[in-house]
Formats: structure tokens, sequence, C-alpha cells
């Protein structure tokens, strides 16, 4: 009885050992089923997504329209420095383009584009080569193209005035006009009569810009300044309005005569793209500066309202 009992206590205990191991087994393969289909699922939603965001780069330029995708061609080639090219690209869009915002882009582009071509000795259609001759001195070579000894200066990288008959030279022979808006508070530089920079500007209060064709009569650098009552108040002084640079502009046949009028910087950049002068075109300093190292004695500036 004694083993009988203690076998059947044995079966029992074997019974109940593999019961609990085969428990063991079904929850372990459940376990194995749950992240199994957890992983699955999870491989399956990062797969669609990244699939979907290949749809999406693929498709991405398609949707961009014809203006859209040459503002994006024009900016790939400035970041690839062929400014050449992009420029001419810029010029065809601006020919062709009906989108207010893209026109404002690509003239934004150009005329950065102009200025960086302008101020290094590269080649552009607007510029000639010139061999300087003997007796040949930066001012009458300036003169002689119509345009500036500090724009000759820099375009040629030259560090002084000196210059060598059989030096080779590249000049910018187009002519520079101006043409400024007071509605808009902005100026355009022209080249030849075709777009060249946008600038903005401020103008004067009630609409005291005058209107008419002038032209550059004089240019001051670090100008002083006459007050109303007739006192200097010299450069530098916190009272002197002018900024950097000052350029006279004098009404030709058909305008009415005005006079104390001119293109000048501001130490108040806040008033640029306002009415707030008292009548003259102010600029920031930066631009002044620049539109004074590019315009020479005697440039066309029509102002109208």
């Amino acid at each position: 009885m004694f083993f009988d009992r203690g076998l059947k206590d044995n079966i029992t205990l074997r019974r109940e050992d593999g019961g609990r191991r085969s428990w063991l087994l079904i929850l372990l393969a459940l376990v194995i089923v749950v992240l199994a289909v957890g992983v699955g699922g999870y491989a399956w939603k990062r797969y669609q997504s990244v699939q979907g965001a290949k749809q999406v780069q693929v498709a991405e330029p398609a949707q961009l329209g014809p203006e859209q995708q040459a503002l994006t061609q024009i900016r790939s080639l400035v970041a690839a420095k062929s400014l050449v090219r992009a420029r001419e690209l810029c010029y065809r869009s601006l020919d062709q383009c009906k989108d207010p915002g893209v026109v404002t882009d690509v003239e934004r582009l150009l005329g950065q584009i102009n200025i960086n071509l302008l101020l290094t000795p590269a080649l552009m259609p607007e510029k000639v080569e010139y061999v300087v001759q003997g007796g040949d001195s930066l001012e009458r070579i300036a003169k002689k193209f119509g345009t500036t000894v500090e724009l000759i200066r820099t375009g040629n990288d030259l560090k002084g005035r000196m210059i060598h008959p059989g030096d080779r030279l590249t000049i910018f022979k187009a002519v520079l006009t101006l043409a400024v808006s007071k509605s808009r508070n902005d100026m355009l530089l022209k080249a030849n009569d075709r777009f060249f920079k946008r600038y903005q500007v401020g103008t004067g209060q009630y609409g005291k810009t005058p209107a008419g064709t002038f032209v550059i009569s004089e240019k001051i650098v670090e100008p002083p300044w006459w007050r109303p009552d007739g006192k200097m108040i010299p450069f530098g002084d916190k009272d002197n309005v002018l900024g950097t640079r000052w350029m006279s502009i004098t009404p030709v046949k058909g305008t009415p005569s005005v006079s104390g009028y001119g293109i000048h910087g501001t130490w108040e950049p806040d008033t640029v793209g306002k009415q707030a002068s008292a009548g003259c075109i102010r600029l920031v300093n930066s631009d002044v500066e620049e539109l004074f190292m590019l315009i020479p004695l005697g440039a066309r500036v029509v102002i109208t309202e």
C-alpha cells in the first residue's frame, strides 16, 4: 500500500508539473505572438511613412508652378555662384512673371547679383575691357565712359589711383538712371533703361518731395547740414540729419525750379519706407553709399507721385 500510494503521489506530481509547463508554454507563445504583431505593425507603419515621404518628395517639384520653378532654379544658380546664368534667368522671369510675390523675390535676387558682378572684375554685357593708354588717369577714364572713379577702383580691385599704360581694366559703360516713386517710397536704379536694383527710400511728409526730372549736380562725402535757420551743423554732430552721403538734385528744363533738395543717408533707418522727411529722398546709409559709388554727376533722376 505504501508503494502504491507513493507511486500514485509521484504520478500526480508529474501530472501537475506537466500541466504547469503546458500553461507556461502557452503563455510564452502568446507573449511571442503579441510581440511579433506589435513589431510587425510598427515596421509596417514605418515602411508606409518612409514611402509616403518619398512620394511627397518626388511629387513636390511637380506641384510648383513654372514661375516658382524658375525662382528655385535662380536660387540654385546663385548658390553655385553661376551669377551670369542666374542673371539671365532673372531677366527672363521678370519679362514673363505675373505673380507679384515672385516678381519681388526675383528683383531682390537680381539686384544682389547685379551689384556682385558690378563690384568685381567679372564680365557682364554692360562692361567693356579697356587697355590703359599713355596719359590716362582714372578721372579721365571715368569721364569717358560716364562712370565714377570709385566704381572703377572697386570693380577692378585697385588699392590706389595709380594706373600704367598697358593695364587692363573692366569698365561699366551703361547709362545709370534713377526713378523715384513717392507713393511706393522706392527708388529704381536702371542701367540702359533696364531694371538693375530697387531700393527703399523715405520721401517728404505731406508730399513735399518735388516731382519732375532732375540731374545729380553735386556729391559730398560726410556732408555738413545747413539748418533752415542757416546754421551749419558739421558731419558727426548728433543734430546732423544727412547721414554719410549727399547728392544734390537740380531740375531740368520743364520741371519747376526748386533748390535745396537731394538724396542722402539717415541716422534714422526706421523712417525709410515712409513719408517722413522735409522733402529730400533718404536711404539707409549703406544704400546711399552704394549709390554714391555708382551714380556719376549728371545722372538723371525722375520723381513721380
